[in-house]
């Protein structure tokens, strides 16, 4: 299908809390105050009787699907003798909107009726999701409203924009923003879409399970990220049913361990997300008819930190030439993290669910991710404050190759000698073994060098 050119757009400045699309119409804000806690609200999701997606369900998406959406590539990682294994990257960053809830949002679109096309729909998204349903819906000529958590990153704001998407700040919390965009639903006779949890939405994702297997018919595992649910419960569906054999093992961030708390109470269950580089896993409570459908079929669900969050971040950079957000690298950082020692040996598929990662925050990023590779490191050492002390210090450091991002000098609150100066060093060097040949050189010349706990 050829893409339409994309209109500019006007934003309503009166209303800072407002992004509005000139093209739409205007829409009533909700006249309910939400008082209810977060856990109250979505109690009543967890009451209500879940939705199993079926094989017929995800078939009937593809079908759909077949000629509007891309099939990516699943081809065989670089890394794969690193961890022992046939590893295969299934890179949904490479979707149009840069993650797989393309699959579920065109899906769900075409699936409304005349009447629910014309008046709209709603969802309430941290990014992916609501981007992928603001093109989807401007090819479609259908309207689309997002209500977004004030802490959504600019870059996914602009591009919700660019597809003249009614845009609504509203809420800290992904959690206040549904609360928000189901009432606004109820009052201005918009669908609403859940991310990971409405039954098209989970049976899109599942093309994606369907196309794994058609790519690697003979994977022994299958290891996918864990946010809301959706994309594991309909890519296990396809998968178990097609290589019944094949392990399904989920990924989530420590930060939002929704789904571990969901199987350890056997239903789904509210959690409080911290703030998580992973930030599109970021969901109080996996949806119910996600988990109902998914329970059956995941073999084993593991949690992985922020620190090898953004190593895995930095090695697809490095190693797959690949830019990968939180979200898409948390199986990776399980790997890295060797949770999965079983998969040794055996052929694997890695799921890559988006790349749709903030610009600013990607340099960040990189440097935690190098700082947990421990190549990016800081210590702090006394030195002479003489004239040619910093420089014999610094030669002394680059003569073993190793690079000084940054310098910092104290005088005032130093004990001691008032011709010495404590100086912290930022420097980057190749490997921890690089590091270690840093140090023994150092501690051959100076008595004061502080590692901060890094040996």
């Amino acid at each position: 299908m050829a893409s339409k050119q994309v209109p500019e757009t006007k934003t309503d400045s009166s209303d800072p809390k407002l992004l509005r699309s000139a093209s739409l119409h205007e829409l009533p804000m909700p006249t309910k105050c939400f008082r209810r806690s977060m856990s109250e609200f979505y109690e009543t999701f967890r009451s209500k009787s879940a939705r199993k997606i079926t094989m017929e369900d995800i078939i009937a998406a593809k079908s759909i699907l077949e000629n509007s959406i891309k099939k990516t590539p699943c081809m065989r990682s670089k890394m794969s003798s690193q961890f022992g294994m046939e590893l295969y990257l299934k890179n949904e960053a490479m979707q149009t909107t840069g993650s797989f809830k393309d699959r579920g949002a065109r899906y769900t679109l075409l699936k409304l009726t005349k009447e629910e096309r014309k008046n709209g729909v709603v969802a309430a998204s941290l990014g992916n999701h609501a981007i992928a349903l603001a093109y989807h819906g401007y090819e479609l000529g259908i309207p689309v409203t997002l209500i977004m958590p004030l802490i959504t990153p600019t870059m996914k704001i602009k591009a919700c924009q660019n597809y003249n998407a009614n845009i609504i700040m509203e809420g800290y919390q992904l959690a206040e923003s549904q609360m928000y965009a189901l009432q606004l639903s109820k009052e201005s006779k918009l669908t609403y879409v859940s991310g990971y949890d409405h039954p098209d939405m989970v049976a899109g994702a599942g093309t994606m399970g369907l196309e794994i297997v058609e790519q690697i018919p003979d994977l022994d595992a299958c290891i996918i990220p864990v946010g809301g649910g959706g994309l594991i419960a309909g890519c296990a569906v396809a998968i178990k049913f097609l290589v019944p054999t094949c392990k399904i093992i989920g990924v989530e961030a420590e930060a939002c361990a929704n789904y571990t708390a969901a199987v350890k109470s056997g239903t789904p269950t509210y959690t409080n997300p911290n703030p998580s580089l992973a930030e599109g896993l970021s969901i109080p409570m996996v949806g119910s008819n996600s988990f109902a459908t998914a329970a059956k079929y995941v073999d084993k669900i593991v949690t992985v930190r922020e620190d090898s969050i953004a190593l895995a971040i930095l090695r697809l950079v490095e190693q797959e030439k690949s830019i990968i957000e939180g979200a898409g690298a948390v199986g990776l950082a399980a790997l890295l993290e060797n949770s999965c020692p079983e998969l040794q040996g055996k052929k694997v598929v890695l799921t890559l669910c988006g790349g749709n990662i903030d610009t600013p925050a990607l340099g960040k990023v990189l440097d935690r991710g190098l700082v947990a590779d421990k190549r990016l490191i800081k210590f702090v050492a006394v030195i002479s404050d003489k004239p040619g002390g910093l420089s014999d210090f610094t030669t002394l450091i680059s003569s073993i190759g190793i690079t000084i991002k940054d310098i910092f000098h104290e005088r005032a609150w130093l004990n001691g000698d008032v011709f010495s100066v404590k100086v912290t060093i930022i420097a980057e060097t190749k490997n921890k073994q690089h590091t270690g040949q840093l140090k023994d050189l150092l501690d051959r010349y100076y008595e004061s060098i502080d590692w901060e706990n890094y040996f």
